[in-house]
């Protein structure tokens, strides 16, 4: 029996014992539930048909999605929200949605995919858009003032331990997770990700992790670098800057790089991630969870060698002059969006959507030659609990942020109908269909669910098989890697990143002697927040998050 046809006698009604009563009994239930299976032929073939159209919409190198495009992919994929809501339903309710503007994309989208979802339900949606350097800052003054001020909000799962852990969130129905088809999601993104006190409040639209691109010209017999690949560890790359030096790049002609570091990092914290890529493979030793702090009494790991060793590092690039001019003014964004797609240097550490960006914005340059991986290791890594080094290779992909989510806040809940409102919008953007979608075409996010690794859809869409292995596997191998570098959902963890930004960019700006004196003062930063926040329960939700 094909396995198609057995799921489907399952969802009809057959058990398992029903299946070793032989081919009679089976024929019997079959002829009796034709009907039922009839429909659920229809209903897998109608779904198939929505995400072959949504992959055409503008279709891969056709140029970048326009607002027209997100509205009619919003609108074919209203089938789930016409399931659970009659049309005008809403008529009269009026909802906020805080999120980004992050490169045009996000909150812009977002518009686009509900402006269907508004005419059908009757509710109207007013938005706050906010700069990712800004969001922490927001987010934090209406937590602390308790003034929030929207119904709706795109969030990461770090911060759930400052909302979720105040009640200041919605939790969610029981429909929208069917609606949603949660159990898709690859398996680190679901619970505890998303919930608090066993209870879910995530929708979510991301699979937040950061990867390895590179250009795969500038390696291999003839290449500019001389080098036969690209390096795999960290300690290799100051000898891929001096061997670029003085070389131009053979797509743009420009001055060659190697790899690029976002030294203008702060970002409202989200810049801190990019230290995290290269400490990971220093500090996180495969029989330690913990990394940032040590789990027993919340004392930063942030200042110990293998910290240390990622920031000289860095320093080490930019005292050889390895970067491109004015470094230090390139956020996250700059280093990705415009130089890297836009053929300036060799190779860089980002979430994973530079992948689909490199194929469908029109900005890119380098669709054809880039190539992905996990993150670089290193050839030693540290053992905290001994406190002394280990020679030997570890790889330590970060998953950073754990991905974007749509929440529902505790505004809503005593309005039955506006409650409903705000899940259902929320339900939209975080549907099946939509998501395949917003992987594979330019919208801040990357692959999170199972189906997201389907290689013959985004072939159809238009991606070469081996651009789709290579970059698709390059997120499923830093998602199921057994020494992935989790990050804590505790309160405050934006108020450690935030700080820690600030002392690294005064530390490459030389305000600090030393790597280890910038470390330190990270370090000493971080000891003031856990005793503001509470040491006791930081402790106790640290070694929560980390399964400990």
């Amino acid at each position: 029996m094909k396995v198609g046809i057995f799921e489907q006698l399952v969802r009809a009604g057959a058990t398992r014992r029903d299946m070793l009563k032989g081919a009679a009994s089976m024929a019997a239930l079959a002829a009796a539930s034709t009907g039922t299976l009839g429909a659920l032929t229809r209903q897998a073939a109608a779904q198939e048909d929505v995400r072959a159209q949504i992959l055409q919409i503008p279709g891969v190198g056709k140029g970048s999605p326009t607002d027209a495009d997100w509205q009619k992919v919003g609108e074919l994929c209203l089938g789930a929200t016409k399931a659970n809501v009659a049309a005008g339903e809403f008529a009269g309710v009026e909802l906020t949605f805080m999120g980004l503007n992050n490169q045009n994309l996000h909150n812009f989208l977002f518009r686009g995919f509900l402006k269907p979802w508004e005419a059908y339900t009757g509710a109207k949606i007013s938005w706050i858009d906010l700069a990712q350097a800004d969001y922490n800052a927001r987010l934090q003054q209406s937590i602390a003032t308790g003034t929030v001020d929207f119904d709706i909000i795109e969030m990461g799962a770090p911060f759930e331990g400052d909302t979720a852990s105040k009640g200041l969130l919605d939790e969610m129905p029981g429909w929208v997770a069917t609606q949603i088809e949660a159990d898709d999601l690859v398996d680190y993104l679901k619970a505890p990700v998303g919930t608090w006190d066993g209870k879910t409040y995530r929708i979510t639209i991301d699979g937040d992790c950061h990867t390895f691109a590179y250009r795969k010209d500038y390696f291999g017999d003839g290449s500019i670098s001389g080098m036969a690949e690209v390096p795999k560890h960290w300690e290799d790359f100051p000898a891929l800057a001096t061997a670029l030096a003085g070389k131009t790049d053979p797509l743009t002609g420009a001055p060659a790089y190697g790899f690029i570091d976002p030294l203008k990092y702060q970002w409202g914290g989200f810049g801190f991630y990019f230290l995290e890529d290269r400490a990971a493979a220093y500090a996180k030793h495969p029989e330690d969870p913990a990394w940032l702090f040590d789990p027993d009494t919340m004392k930063p790991r942030v200042n110990n060698p293998a910290w240390t060793q990622a920031i000289q590092d860095v320093m080490d690039l930019v005292k050889a002059n390895a970067y491109p001019p004015d470094q230090v003014n390139a956020d996250p964004n700059a280093t990705a969006f415009s130089q890297f797609l836009g053929g300036t240097g060799t190779a860089l550490t980002w979430w994973g959507d530079v992948g689909s960006n490199a194929r469908t914005s029109d900005t890119s340059v380098v669709g054809d030659v880039v190539g992905f991986s996990i993150n670089p290791g290193a050839r030693r890594v540290y053992n905290a609990k001994a406190g002394a080094w280990e020679e030997k290779e570890n790889f330590a992909p970060n998953m950073a942020y754990i991905g974007w989510g749509v929440y529902v806040t505790s505004r809503v809940s005593s309005d039955e109908k506006k409650r409903k409102a705000a899940w259902s919008a929320a339900a939209h953007l975080g549907g099946k269909d939509i998501s395949l979608w917003t992987a594979a075409y330019p919208s801040g996010f990357q692959p999170y669910r199972q189906s997201h690794f389907k290689y013959e859809e985004w072939e159809a869409a238009g991606y070469d098989r081996a651009f789709v292995e290579d970059y698709l596997g390059s997120n499923l191998d830093s998602y199921n890697h057994p020494n992935a570098a989790i990050e804590p959902r505790i309160p405050g963890i934006f108020q450690y990143y935030s700080i820690a930004e600030d002392e690294l960019v005064k530390g490459i700006n030389g305000q600090y002697a030393s790597a280890q004196e910038t470390a330190d003062a990270i370090a000493a930063a971080w000891e003031k927040i856990t005793d503001q926040i509470g040491r006791e329960s930081q402790i106790k939700l640290y070694k929560a998050s980390l399964g400990m």
